[in-house]
């Protein structure tokens, strides 16, 4: 079946509204996805008529609510292909699933002089835990360089593994450049010297298909909302043999078979990492949308946004004085730009009164910008609900702001 882009975008009646009386052009996909009605039902549903708290419960809308909570996990273990259901913990985005992580790895197997390896194109969320960890135990954090292009040094990475080296932790897409790293490779050399690798798949799980078994990584992280979920759910991926040696992150209810003053037990997978009540109507949500991107086809979702970016490249070269930033030809979902001397402020706020709704700044990846020189970009990136004529009327929007300065 062709894929049908204005069919889908039925499916979001927040794209049919207009900013500043202009058709809103929605580009900031990477900070957040727009919601499916599906999705929005669902949740609505379910708080209507099988809210209740999860586990435990003995009545009907409690059996009912963890039977959709639980279902959500086993949603999630199909879509990345993860081995079992113990393995997929539910946190509330990405950024916990790190922190998690840096934690509780931290705590087992880390200790002062201990390294772990990160890139220069992190997000905020994969430097900053790892760099609390550090003031903490006395760690060091080693960084693979980038080249102009936004491409990882494989040499360089190969080149800074000794035996103090721990974990790897590197996106599997950068949220400013688009880069789509190549992680088997990543993995694989870790897996060379037994040091297990997280991946932030916060960029990539909605662009396309990420099966955690065949990349073999340790750890796999992604957040809902990115993924047309709701916000406030996330995952993280674990190996059963990672986590059942890693202590729990936080404590409280759910992640406890006994307590005693004496003694506290601690639940089995994945509940030892689940402290509290879960937000079940999100993850009951999450799967919805999980579901409907099946129902579109992942690699259909792919192949759109890839002829997408590279309209996008390939149409943004015709503006004067243009400046890309990330133009690997491993690309994804993402064009990252500056125009002469106007301030990246300055082209956001002006295409904003064009209805274009663009992110501006250092994107939560200021040592990108420190490698490049700047102070930080304008940022267009893509969905499955986006178009080339949307794409039209970003380029003619940049050429018109640029003949304001």
């Amino acid at each position: 079946m062709a894929y049908d882009v204005n069919t889908i975008r039925k499916d979001f009646p927040i794209l049919s509204t207009t900013v500043y009386d202009k058709p809103l052009v929605y580009l900031d996909n990477a900070a957040t996805t727009q919601k499916p009605l599906c999705v929005l039902d669902a949740m609505r549903n379910e708080y209507l008529n099988a809210n209740a708290n999860v586990h435990r419960g003995v009545h009907y809308l409690s059996q009912q609510a963890t039977e959709l909570h639980e279902a959500a996990r086993e949603a999630v273990r199909r879509f990345i292909n993860a081995g079992k259901t113990e393995e997929v913990i539910f946190t509330r985005g990405t950024t916990e699933s790190i922190n998690l992580v840096a934690s509780s790895f931290c705590d087992a197997f880390m200790k002062e002089g201990d390294e772990i390896i990160v890139s220069m194109m992190e997000h905020h969320s994969n430097i900053v835990p790892w760099q609390i960890q550090a003031a903490r135990r006395g760690i060091a954090i080693k960084v693979i360089p980038i080249n102009d292009k936004g491409e990882l040094d494989m040499e360089a990475y190969a080149a800074l593994f000794n035996e103090r080296t721990k974990i790897v932790s590197v996106a599997h897409v950068s949220n400013v450049l688009g880069t789509v790293n190549p992680v088997k490779d990543i993995i694989r050399i870790a897996h060379e010297h037994d040091v297990p690798v997280l991946i932030d798949g916060a960029q990539s799980t909605p662009h396309f298909k990420v099966d955690v078994q065949d990349m073999d990584c340790d750890f796999f992280a992604f957040s809902g909302h990115k993924i047309y979920g709701p916000t406030g759910i996330g995952v993280l991926y674990g190996k059963e043999k990672w986590l059942d040696s890693m202590p729990p992150y936080q404590g409280g209810g759910e992640m406890i078979e006994s307590v005693s003053f004496e003694k506290t037990v601690f639940e089995h997978l994945p509940f030892k990492f689940e402290a509290g009540t879960p937000d079940y109507i999100a993850t009951h949500g999450l799967a919805v949308a999980l579901d409907y991107v099946n129902k579109i086809g992942i690699d259909n979702i792919s192949a759109h946004e890839r002829e997408l970016t590279s309209y996008c490249m390939e149409q943004m070269r015709t503006i004067d004085e243009i400046a890309l930033f990330g133009t690997s030809e491993h690309k994804d979902a993402v064009v990252s730009f500056l125009v002469g001397k106007i301030h990246h402020l300055d082209m956001g706020t002006l295409l904003d009164r064009l209805g274009i709704a663009v992110r501006t700044g250092h994107h939560c990846a200021q040592p990108v910008m420190q490698r490049y020189g700047i102070q930080g970009t304008v940022r267009a990136s893509f969905a499955m609900y986006n178009t080339k004529e949307e794409i039209d009327a970003l380029v003619a929007g940049v050429k018109r702001v640029s003949r304001m300065f």
